[in-house]
C-alpha cells in the first residue's frame, strides 16, 4: 500500500508500551509524528528515540506528540527504553507499539523488501489532526533521522495552514517567507502582509512571517 500526502492515516489497533490503543482516537486533536525503527536494541534508534524525548516540549509547543512503531514485543520495548533513558539521559513517555506481525508496518508500507525483508525502513510520518497525512520521509535502516528538520516542518506546515505563504529553501522559523504565486489581488496582498513585501520577481515575493 502507498500512501500520499493528503491521504487519510490507515487506522488501526495495537498495543504499545503505554498500553492498547486505537490510532485515531489517539490521535486526538493533535499533530503526530509516527515513525518507525527497524529494531529494538540497536544503536542508531537508541539515540533516535533518546533525542525524541527530549522534544516533548518542542513537540507539545507545536500541538503534537511522537508515536513509535517495531516489530519487537512489548516487552523488548519496555526493556529497551531502560537502556535508552540509561544511555541517552532522557525519560521515554511515548507510545512504542509492538507489531510483531507486521500488521501495522505493513499498513504504512514501512517495509520495503529491496532494503531488508525482516524490518521496518526508518518511515516518518507527519500527521495532523484531521488524521490527514501531510509529510513522509523515508531513510534506509543504517541513516539516522534529523528531527530537528522534522520541527521545522511541522513549523512551515502549521504556517502554510494558516497564512497564504509558502516557506523557501533552509527556511527556520522567524524568517522570511513566499508570498504564494496564486494571490494577485493588490488589496489583498496589503492587507494580508501589512509588513509589506519585496517582488524579486512576479511570482517570487518575500515579506516578514506574518504571524511573527
Amino acid at each position: 500500500m502507498s500512501l500520499l500526502i493528503g491521504d487519510t492515516a490507515p487506522d488501526f489497533e495495537a498495543d504499545t508500551t503505554s498500553g492498547p490503543i486505537r490510532f485515531h482516537d489517539w490521535v486526538g486533536d493533535d499533530w503526530v509524528v509516527f515513525f518507525s525503527h527497524p529494531a529494538d536494541f540497536t544503536p542508531v534508534c537508541t539515540t533516535e528515540l533518546g533525542y525524541t524525548a527530549k522534544l516533548k516540549d518542542e513537540l507539545a509547543a507545536r500541538g503534537a506528540k511522537a508515536l513509535v512503531i517495531s516489530v519487537d514485543s512489548v516487552e523488548d520495548h519496555k526493556a529497551w527504553i531502560s537502556d535508552i533513558e540509561e544511555t541517552q539521559n532522557a525519560k521515554v513517555d511515548f507510545p512504542i507499539i509492538a507489531d510483531p506481525e507486521k500488521k501495522v508496518a505493513t499498513l504504512y508500507n514501512m517495509i520495503h523488501p529491496n532494503a531488508d525483508a525482516k524490518v521496518t525502513v526508518r518511515a516518518v510520518y507527519v500527521i495532523d489532526p484531521n488524521k490527514k497525512i501531510r509529510a513522509s520521509i523515508i531513510y534506509p535502516p543504517s541513516a539516522g533521522r534529523n528531527f530537528d528538520e522534522i520541527l521545522r516542518l511541522i513549523d512551515s506546515l502549521q504556517l502554510t495552514d494558516n497564512h497564504k505563504v509558502a516557506t523557501p529553501v533552509n527556511w527556520q522559523s522567524g524568517e522570511d517567507v513566499i508570498i504564494v504565486p496564486s494571490l494577485t489581488d493588490p488589496d489583498e496582498i496589503a492587507r494580508l502582509f501589512p509588513k509589506g513585501y519585496t517582488e524579486i520577481k512576479p511570482y517570487l515575493r518575500v515579506t516578514p512571517q506574518p504571524n511573527k
